[in-house]
C-alpha cells in the first residue's frame, strides 16, 4: 500500500473515531479507552511511517511518538486512579504521563529545528522569545502565580500545576521557532504545527473553563463541550500520525539556506501584540485598584524592551548589509565577475592621487580582444562569454599583486598598474597576452602618468596607444605617446 493511501485511510478512520467520542456511552471507562485507543493509534501511526525515513531522521518522529504515548497513557492512568484508587486530588499517578508530553515533544521539535537550521537562526530566536516572554508574563500573572500560591494544595500538587502552564510555555516557544525555520513547509509541516496549536488550545480552555468555575459557570459539566474539548486532544494525536504517514516527510528534516532577518506583516502584528501584553496587564491591574505584579509586569517589560531593541538592531544589519550588496554589486561585472566602469572610474582618481602623494609610477592599458565579433560568429554568442570569462581570469592571474583588470565594455579591458612604469607594464601585459586561452589574442595600448595629467587624459593616451597597436597588426602592446607628441601630431 503506497504511503498516499495509507495516511489518507489513517486519517478517514480516525475522523470517525474522533466523531463517534460523542456517541459513546456516558461512562469513564468507556471514554478514556476511546481515547486511549486514539491515542495508541496515533503512536503507532508515527512509529511506522517514519520506518520509511533514514535512521538519522527517525529520532525526532520517536521523541513524538513518546509524548502522544506518554499522554494518551495518563487518560488511561487517571481514570484509574480515580475509579480505582479514589486518588483524584494533585498530584495524581497519572500526572507525569500527561506532563511527559511537553519534554518529549520539546525534544523532537529541537532536533527537527536543529536540521532544518544547520547554523543558528538568532533572528528567529529573538523573535520566538519575545512571543513567549509576553505569553509568559500572561501565563504568570493569571496562571502560575495564583497556582503557586494556593494554600488548599501541597507544595508537591501546587508544583505539579504549575509544571503544566510552564509545559505549554515551552511548546509554545518551540512551535514558534519551527514556524520561523526555512525549508519544506508541505502537508506534514502544518499537520505537526496544528497538532501543537491543538495542544495548546485544550489546554488552554481548560484554564479558562477553571477561571469560569469561580463565577459559577461550569462548561465542563455539559457532556457535548466536555468530549468537545477532549476531540480536540484526539485531534491533535492524530495529525502527528498522519504527518508520519504522509511520503511529505522525507522532507521535514532537509537542512534549508540560511533566511535573513525580515519582518513581514504577520510577524510584525504577532510581536507588536505580544509586546504590549505588559502594559495591558499593568493597566487592567490599575483599573482594578493596585498593581499586585509589580515586580513580574517589570521583569517583563524589561525582557521585552530588549528583545524589541534587539530585533530592530538585526533589522538594521541586515539593512546595511543588503545595501553593501548592492553597492557591490553594482560596482561588478555580471558576466566576469571583475569590476565593471563605474568601480573604475571610482578607484582611478584616487590611484592617481596616491601616486602623486607618494611620488610613484603609474600605468594604465587599455586592451582589446582581436576579432572577437569574428570570434562570437563563428562560434556563437555562448563561446563568446565563455572567453571572456576564462580570459579574464587568466589575466588576472598574470597581473602583479596590486593590479587591477576591470571590464571597460564588451571585449574592451582596462589595467590599473601602481608603481609601474611603461617598461614595466608592458613586460606584466606580455605574460597575460601568452595566457589568452583560446587560442586568442589581444592589442592593448600603455600610458604612463605623467604627474600631472587628468584622469581622461590618461585613458586617451592609453586608447591611442591601442590603436596603434591595432593598426600595427593587432596581437602586441604598444606604448602611448606624450601628451605634447599627441599636441604636435594633432
Amino acid at each position: 500500500m503506497t504511503s498516499g493511501r495509507t495516511w489518507k485511510l489513517y486519517a478517514a478512520a480516525m475522523a470517525l473515531a474522533i466523531a463517534g467520542y460523542q456517541l459513546i456511552p456516558e461512562n469513564g471507562w468507556w471514554e478514556s479507552t476511546w481515547e486511549v485507543a486514539i491515542g495508541y493509534a496515533g503512536t503507532a501511526a508515527i512509529l511506522l511511517g517514519v520506518r520509511r525515513l533514514p535512521l538519522a531522521d527517525r529520532l525526532p518522529w520517536w521523541c513524538f511518538a513518546a509524548g502522544v504515548f506518554s499522554n494518551a497513557t495518563g487518560i488511561g492512568v487517571a481514570i484509574y486512579s480515580d475509579q480505582v484508587l479514589g486518588w483524584s486530588d494533585m498530584p495524581t499517578p497519572s500526572d507525569p504521563f500527561f506532563l511527559g508530553l511537553y519534554p518529549a515533544c520539546a525534544l523532537g521539535l529541537a532536533l527537527l529545528i536543529r536540521r532544518r537550521d544547520r547554523r543558528r537562526n538568532w533572528t528567529a530566536m529573538v523573535d520566538a522569545t519575545t512571543i513567549t516572554t509576553g505569553l509568559g508574563l500572561l501565563a504568570w500573572v493569571y496562571v502560575i502565580h495564583p497556582a503557586a500560591q494556593d494554600a488548599d494544595m501541597s507544595v508537591l500538587g501546587r508544583t505539579v500545576q504549575v509544571a503544566y502552564p510552564v509545559g505549554d510555555l515551552l511548546l509554545l516557544a518551540m512551535m514558534t521557532r519551527l514556524l520561523r525555520t526555512g525549508g519544506s513547509r508541505g502537508a506534514p509541516f502544518w499537520w505537526i504545527t496544528g497538532s501543537l496549536a491543538a495542544f495548546l488550545i485544550g489546554d488552554t480552555t481548560w484554564v479558562l473553563l477553571g477561571n469560569l468555575g469561580d463565577f459559577g459557570v461550569h462548561l465542563e459539566e455539559v457532556l457535548w463541550f466536555r468530549r468537545g474539548l477532549d476531540e480536540v486532544f484526539l485531534v491533535a494525536f492524530t495529525l502527528f500520525g498522519i504527518a508520519a504517514l504522509h511520503s511529505g516527510a522525507r522532507e521535514l528534516g532537509v537542512t534549508a539556506a540560511p533566511q535573513p532577518p525580515r519582518l513581514g506583516k504577520v510577524q510584525l502584528v504577532v510581536l507588536t501584540t505580544t509586546s504590549l501584553i505588559a502594559p495591558a496587564i499593568l493597566a487592567t491591574q490599575l483599573y482594578h485598584g493596585g498593581v499586585k505584579d509589580g515586580l513580574a509586569i517589570v521583569i517583563g517589560c524589561t525582557a521585552l524592551f530588549l528583545l524589541v531593541v534587539t530585533r530592530m538592531a538585526q533589522l538594521v544589519r541586515q539593512v546595511e548589509l543588503q545595501t553593501r550588496q548592492v553597492r557591490e554589486l553594482s560596482r561588478t561585472d555580471e558576466l566576469t565577475g571583475l569590476p565593471n566602469r563605474r568601480a573604475w572610474n571610482d578607484e582611478l582618481p584616487r590611484a592617481l592621487e596616491h601616486a602623486r602623494r607618494d611620488g610613484a609610477p603609474l600605468a594604465v592599458a587599455l586592451l582589446d580582444l582581436d576579432h572577437f565579433k569574428k570570434f562570437n560568429d563563428s562560434y556563437g554568442h555562448p563561446a563568446g562569454d565563455r572567453l571572456l570569462k576564462e580570459a579574464s581570469a587568466a589575466w588576472h592571474g598574470a597581473l602583479r599583486q596590486g593590479d587591477t583588470v576591470a571590464r571597460w565594455g564588451g571585449e574592451e579591458f582596462v589595467v590599473l598598474l601602481p608603481g609601474a612604469d611603461a617598461e614595466v607594464a608592458r613586460e606584466v601585459l606580455g605574460r597575460a597576452l601568452a595566457r589568452t586561452p583560446l587560442g586568442q589574442t589581444f592589442s592593448a595600448g600603455v600610458a604612463q602618468w605623467d604627474g600631472t595629467e587628468t584622469s581622461e587624459d590618461l585613458l586617451q593616451r592609453a586608447d591611442a596607444g591601442l590603436y596603434a597597436a591595432k593598426a600595427a597588426g593587432r596581437n602586441q602592446i604598444a606604448a602611448a605617446s606624450s601628451r605634447e607628441h599627441m599636441r604636435s601630431s594633432a
